[in-house]
């Protein structure tokens, strides 16, 4: 029984969005699991995608017909506010008839602005977690994780992230191999090592307390000096308790942890600058591989010579050391 699946476009809409996992699909009814493609926007006719290419041939949700899957793509336009009423309506009327809705990154805002995810565990892209979860404080944002399922509701991570979702539909209507078949045919992971966090970097948001930006500005210029709260307490002349509670105040952690996220985050720009493990280790505060490589794996969900081979070049990468050897 072919499975009907509807893309909801727009202009500004994603390419890749539509792209990744419409070619997962594609390839499935290639092995004889046959989906029927639909693109629906609120107008129909021709979208302009963010690239400017064109999507030509949609159709507005009343003539959409019977659709097992919606997939909401996404696009930048999704996280401004206020949202575009044509696009949640549009949205609203396909997933009542539908037994199972998707979204590809922030196509997650559409459902969540129609309540669709309150009370649910869901994902979008990193850059726009946070967004996600101060806007509707009822969805249950997991802002590492590649793809989330909650009931009939299946949201994914961003752009590319769209063809792992896709996978993981085939792989519910289908099985395993099915999806493990496309996915070698893609030249991609049946499941993505590692989660979102792996992508970015850590960011500290700005102090309003003079005491402690002055204190952040220290650390940052060398990570691997002495940071513990002691340390930085009698460097900001204010007693440890007070500290922590600064800490807590203005960037809503520990110092003990803010201090490990920014030598993480030193000890990643080291390996991509070609340092080996051992000299990112040390170099960054953390002093030995094993301390490094549990930080990594704890915070990224990879081992620093993994997050390297992914991140440091499209080329070969060079040979490596003994003790990176030992480490992965």
């Amino acid at each position: 029984m072919t499975h009907r699946v509807g893309f909801v476009v727009f202009d500004g809409v994603t390419l890749l969005d539509v792209s990744g996992p419409a070619e997962v699909l594609h390839h499935a009814s290639r092995l004889g699991h046959p989906y029927d493609l639909v693109l629906i926007s609120a107008r129909g006719g021709e979208v302009r995608t963010s690239t400017g290419m064109p999507l030509s041939g949609t159709v507005t949700a009343a003539e959409a017909g019977r659709l097992d899957t919606v997939l909401v793509a996404g696009g930048d336009r999704l996280t401004e506010r206020p949202m575009d009423a044509e696009l949640p309506a549009t949205v609203r009327t396909v997933v009542t008839r539908a037994t199972r809705v998707a979204s590809v990154c922030t196509g997650a805002f559409v459902l969540a602005e129609l309540g669709l995810l309150d009370g649910r565990r869901a994902t979008t892209h990193w850059r726009h977690a946070d967004a996600l979860a101060r806007r509707h404080p009822r969805v249950r944002v997991e802002p590492d994780a590649i793809h989330v399922r909650d009931g009939r509701f299946v949201t994914s991570a961003g752009i590319s992230a769209g063809i792992d979702l896709a996978l993981a539909l085939v792989e519910d209507d289908h099985g395993a191999d099915a999806a493990r078949r496309i996915a070698r045919e893609l030249v991609v992971f049946l499941r993505r090592p590692g989660g979102q966090s792996q992508f970015t970097t850590a960011t500290t948001p700005p102090a309003h307390n003079d005491l402690l930006r002055t204190l952040i500005d220290s650390v940052l210029a060398d990570p691997a000096a002495d940071h513990g709260l002691p340390s930085m307490a009698r460097a900001a002349a204010v007693s440890p308790r007070h500290l922590t509670r600064l800490f807590h105040a203005e960037l809503g952690t520990t110092p003990a942890r803010w201090v490990e996220r920014v030598r993480l985050d030193h000890a990643q720009r080291l390996l991509l600058d070609g340092h080996s493990v051992t000299s990112a280790a040390r170099h960054s505060g953390f002093g030995s591989d094993e301390t490094l490589r549990r930080a990594f794996v704890r915070h990224l969900g990879v081992t620093p010579t993994a997050y390297r081979q992914r991140f440091a070049t499209t080329g070969t990468v060079r040979a490596s050391s003994a003790a990176d050897r030992a480490e992965a």
